[in-house]
C-alpha cells in the first residue's frame, strides 16, 4: 500500500481500522467488521456522517457491506463490491444475508406484497440490484422475503447480458447525479459500472480507476468501436460506434448520447482538456 492510502478504498482511520490493514496502516485499534446486506432499493453512501454531507457513491438492493463502526444511526462501511468506504445509513442494512441467484435488467422494478400487478409495491429496484429468488408464481419470481417481481425484469446470475453499451442505452435520459448509480440519478462512472456489472463483470467505482484497471488501452488516432471507454479528468463515456459518445454528463445533466467530436470540442473550449485515454475491454 502506497505512504498515503487511497480514503475511498481504505477502512482506515486514526481511531479504528479494518482488522485485515493491521501491519499495512497504524490506528488505535482494528476491528474484523460484520458482513450485512443491503435491503432498500438504492442507499446513499456519505463522506460524513450527516444527512448534509456529500454522497460518493451508492450501494444497490442486496449488496453486501461490511460495518466496521456506527454512530448515531450511521454505519462505516466498505463495499463488498467495488470497495467503497464511506457512511451509510444504518437502518437500511440488515444481518439477514442471503444468496443471490438473479440481477434486476431493466433500469427499474418493483417489488410487490403478492402476484398482482395492482397491489400497491413494496419496493423499487434498480438495474444491477442483486436478488435472492426462491420460486416462480406465474409471471413472477419470489424473492426470499416472499415478495414478486416480474419475471421478465430478473435475469439469471449465470445469463449476464451480451452487450454492456446496450444496457447503457437503457438509461438514456436518466439525470445526472454525482454519486449516482440508477435510473433515478447516475454519474458517468456509475453507468459505466452498472452496465458493467450487467454483462457479469466487475468495474471499479471512479473514473481515475476505471482508466488505471479496465481493459487495454487504444491507440491515439486509432479507430474508436463499440464499447471503447473515453476518459477525460474526472469524466468517462461509452463509444455506441466509431463517432458517438454515451455518457452521463453536467452539461445536459442527462445520461445523452452525441458525437465523440462534439464533446471533444466543446470540453476543451471549456477548459476541461483532452482526452486522457482510451480503454478497450476484452471479452
Amino acid at each position: 500500500m502506497s505512504a498515503t492510502p487511497d480514503r475511498r478504498l481504505t477502512p482506515a482511520r486514526p481511531d479504528l481500522a479494518a482488522a485485515y490493514l493491521r501491519g499495512r496502516v497504524t490506528a488505535e485499534r482494528y476491528v474484523e467488521g460484520a458482513v450485512m446486506e443491503v435491503k432498500e432499493g438504492v442507499v446513499d453512501m456519505r463522506r460524513e456522517p450527516r444527512p448534509d454531507a456529500a454522497v460518493d457513491t451508492q450501494a444497490l438492493y442486496g449488496e453486501r457491506v461490511t460495518v466496521y463502526d456506527e454512530e448515531e444511526g450511521w454505519a462505516w462501511a466498505q463495499l463488498a463490491r467495488d470497495g467503497y468506504v464511506g457512511w451509510i445509513g444504518a437502518n437500511t442494512l440488515w444481518s439477514e444475508l442471503s444468496a443471490p441467484t438473479h440481477r434486476v435488467c431493466v433500469p427499474r422494478t418493483f417489488v410487490y406484497p403478492a402476484a398482482s400487478i395492482k397491489q400497491p409495491p413494496l419496493l423499487a429496484l434498480p438495474l444491477s440490484a442483486d436478488v435472492c429468488i426462491v420460486e416462480e408464481r406465474d409471471n413472477f419470481l419470489v424473492t426470499r422475503d416472499r415478495g414478486f417481481v416480474w419475471r421478465t425484469h430478473l435475469a439469471p446470475l449465470d445469463a449476464p447480458a451480451q452487450d454492456f453499451v446496450a444496457v447503457a442505452e437503457t438509461l438514456i435520459g436518466a439525470p445526472y447525479l454525482w454519486g449516482g448509480k440508477s435510473v433515478s440519478g447516475v454519474d458517468c462512472s456509475g453507468l459505466v459500472q452498472i452496465a458493467l456489472a450487467a454483462s457479469g463483470r466487475k468495474a471499479p467505482r471512479d473514473s481515475d480507476m476505471q482508466e488505471a484497471e479496465l481493459g487495454a488501452p487504444v491507440e491515439p488516432g486509432a479507430p474508436l468501436a463499440r464499447g471503447d471507454l473515453v476518459f477525460w479528468k474526472g469524466h468517462v463515456g461509452l463509444m455506441r460506434d466509431p463517432e458517438t459518445l454515451l455518457h452521463a454528463n453536467g452539461t445536459h445533466m442527462l445520461v445523452s448520447s452525441e458525437p465523440l467530436a462534439l464533446v471533444r470540442a466543446r470540453n476543451l473550449e471549456a477548459g476541461a482538456g483532452e482526452v486522457t485515454g482510451v480503454r478497450r475491454l476484452s471479452w
